[in-house]
């Protein structure tokens, strides 16, 4: 019995040699894609003077909260410019947000699909189960072989490690639209591609925002572990840190990475409670539509009231 082993580890190593012989051509073509993505949303947030960038997230958190969260962003980021870690912090928004935009624009189609598809949803829900429990430092070794040192690899590894709450989330959100809507919109005659784009996507929205958020945050934790695999920015400060035993370092660095993760929070939750309001003045709109004697719960014109099934009507 001590002799007995299964060889899973050779296994993983052959499919990963395989994989990279096969299709070198086509990891060559998105670490082309992704390392540009990243260099030019490097460079918007890079390029300007750090006080027109603060402008921009200030005028964006006033828009979405009020005056508190714009102070508390323009305080915040005035803390990073002071501890000289604005670069480095532009630099790990861009990969946050290169990551995070990849990571959403699988994850929600997938999530559709799982909301649609019990079969689908019984195949995808084991794999999320693997790819949250897995060891995020897992990841980095077959993306290092395949895309090689750089940022590349730190964001297919933030994608991967991400992207399972944007699923959950969204196919939550679908599932849970109220049935009665979804079957005006089929008397109506309505294709199941409109029901999805203009009853159940728009109702589902708050939870597929909060999946934003928390593919947003998932990003934010992968910082140091892609500094690690040469990605720069505040994770690799924080490695650098490590190395040096430099507690000063180390907390600037770590300081700015909390900035903007509660930055971020706040931006995409506030976000994701307009979404909520839209949502609930829908459902109360087609509540009235269902019932002509039920008095008008949101006093709006009739065209931004109607309900989702009656906007579908042909």
């Amino acid at each position: 019995m001590n002799d007995f082993r299964l060889p899973l580890g050779e296994l993983a190593e052959s499919v990963i040699d395989l994989v990279t012989d096969v299709f070198a051509g086509f990891f060559a073509v998105v670490r082309a894609i992704f390392a540009g993505l990243y260099d030019t949303v490097d460079l918007l947030l890079s390029a300007p003077p750090f006080g027109a960038i603060i402008a921009v997230f200030a005028a964006l958190a006033f828009l979405l909260r009020g005056w508190k969260l714009a102070v508390g962003t323009v305080v915040g980021l005035l803390v990073i410019v002071g501890v000289d870690q604005w670069e480095n912090a532009m630099d790990t928004l861009a990969l946050v947000l290169v990551a995070s935009a990849i990571a959403i624009a699988i994850a929600v189609p997938i999530g559709i699909l799982a909301a649609r598809s019990d079969t689908a949803s019984k195949i995808i829900r084991p794999i999320l189960d693997f790819m949250q429990t897995m060891p995020a430092f897992v990841y980095l070794i077959p993306a290092l072989i395949l895309f090689r040192v750089g940022v590349v690899p730190g964001i297919v590894a933030t994608i991967v490690f991400a992207m399972a709450p944007g699923v959950r989330l969204t196919e939550l959100g679908i599932r849970g639209v109220d049935k009665e809507v979804v079957e005006a919109g089929h008397a109506f005659g309505s294709s199941p591609w409109r029901i999805l784009r203009q009853i159940q996507l728009p109702l589902a929205m708050p939870s597929i925002m909060a999946g934003v958020n928390q593919v947003i945050m998932l990003s934010l934790s992968m910082v140091v572990i892609a500094g690690m695999v040469g990605a720069g920015g505040l994770g690799g400060q924080v490695v650098q840190s490590l190395t040096r035993i430099d507690v000063g370092l180390g907390f600037e660095a770590g300081l700015s990475v909390v900035i903007l993760a509660i930055i971020l929070d706040r931006l995409t939750g506030a976000l994701g409670g307009l979404r909520g309001r839209r949502a609930k003045r829908v459902r109360r709109s087609d509540a009235s539509a269902r019932d002509p004697q039920a008095p008008a719960s949101v006093p709006e014109p009739a065209a931004s009231g109607a309900s989702p099934a009656a906007s579908i009507a042909p």
